[in-house]
């Protein structure tokens, strides 16, 4: 059980997703790209900056946050050789079967419902911009991450669409 001190560490978490991301090659506003794309045909006045606030606040939800830390980390120490077999020959083979990397990606779009989900299971499906970029790289570890960004943007869209709902 966690000591009645403990303080979940919000800004640590929210600084160690956005700078891993960023350490991986994701740029935040490559991300609010993809929302604004996948939402401004439903909303006509939605800016790029608009998306980009929002996301801001979706990468400052818990859920999230604890997702992407693990998500990043275990793509991280696959990376390294620093997990045990046979689960780190089918994290580095992105195995069809294994559907980790699909479970915390969902449980992050349903924080804004059936629209996270459905908008998740699309980029899943087609892998646009970045997204498709770390699913192709084959010299990286990157059966977490193609996911997550999937879910963070699918998350985003359905933040904009309860927003204007």
């Amino acid at each position: 059980m966690l000591s009645k001190n403990f303080k979940y560490p919000d800004t640590k978490a929210f600084n160690f997703v956005v700078d891993t991301l960023h350490d991986r090659g994701v740029h935040l506003h490559d991300l609010a790209q993809m929302a604004y794309n996948l939402q401004s045909q439903f909303l006509p006045n939605l800016t790029v900056d608009e998306c980009y606030e929002n996301l801001i606040q979706v990468l400052h939800k818990r859920e999230l946050l604890n997702n992407a830390m693990v998500a990043l980390e275990l793509d991280r120490l696959c990376q390294e050789g620093k997990i045990k077999e046979p689960l780190e020959s089918i994290i580095k083979n992105d195995a069809g079967v294994f559907g980790v990397d699909e479970a915390l990606a969902i449980q992050i779009a349903e924080i804004y419902g059936t629209i996270g989900v459905t908008n998740f299971g699309y980029m899943d499906r087609v892998k646009n911009g970045i997204i498709r970029q770390y699913d192709r790289d084959t010299k990286h570890v990157n059966t977490f991450i193609d996911d997550l960004l999937g879910a963070i943007v699918a998350a985003l869209c359905g933040k904009l669409a309860h927003k204007y709902a």
